[in-house]
């Protein structure tokens, strides 16, 4: 399918005799836009809207306006503002959770927790508007996922790691779920925090949270215990 965008602009012309004549203007060309080029140009759109004004705030026409198309065209590519909002969602939760596990590569446990806390600060940073619509709340969360879901998916990814290092240092590894989803619930609400302020630099946010990470796992007792009146 394609779909035409017009562009108009001048042209001069010369009269006879070698004399200038009056600028015309020049008729109205079409570049034709593909199906699968306008749907990523209302993709772009969309997101940049959604990141800076929410769900609610933003309307199909004011994309469709952006786009220089109208309504039934964002209705024929995702079926209103909820279809377009949901592709946006699931396209950042796949680019950051490609990212983390992508980070994680071979190589000593505490280098692994600085791989995946620059993976989420780096997601952060090259992808600030994404972010922001992640941690947004929004009324068609429940059919695309949750900023709460994702970093459940990212902590699978941890949990294999602290497993093996929890049976390797006499610790129950049942309990590496419970472990890694407080450490990436850390790092992600850290990094929320540092998108706005942006101090101090990347590297030592970092390098701050496996240090609190790290030796809160070294200091650990086999079995915890509350010293406060409440046991239940």
């Amino acid at each position: 399918m394609m779909e035409d965008v017009a562009i108009d602009g001048n042209s001069s012309s010369t009269s006879g005799g070698g004399g200038t004549g009056a600028q015309k203007p020049r008729r109205s060309r079409r570049v034709r836009m593909t199906g699968a080029e306008r749907r990523e140009q209302l993709l772009d759109i969309g997101r940049t809207l959604f990141a800076a004004k929410g769900f609610e705030g933003t309307s199909v026409e004011e994309i469709a306006a952006k786009a220089g198309v109208s309504k039934p065209v964002v209705y024929e590519h995702f079926g209103g503002k909820e279809g377009l909002y949901a592709v946006v969602v699931d396209r950042e939760m796949r680019q950051l959770l490609d990212g983390v596990t992508g980070a994680l590569t071979a190589g000593h446990p505490r280098e692994l927790l600085e791989q995946a806390a620059f993976a989420l600060l780096d997601y952060i940073e090259n992808y600030t508007d994404g972010f922001r619509i992640l941690v947004r709340d929004s009324p068609v969360a429940q059919s695309t996922g949750t900023f709460a879901s994702l970093i459940s998916d990212i902590a699978t990814q941890v949990e294999d790691i602290l497993g093996l290092e929890f049976k390797a240092r006499g610790f129950d590894p049942k309990l590496a779920p419970l472990y890694a989803q407080a450490l990436v619930g850390m790092v992600a609400l850290t990094g929320q925090w540092w998108l706005d302020v942006r101090k101090p630099r990347k590297a030592e946010v970092a390098a701050h949270l496996v240090n609190l990470a790290w030796h809160g796992l070294d200091g650990m007792e086999q079995k915890p215990r509350l010293i406060g009146h409440r046991k239940s």
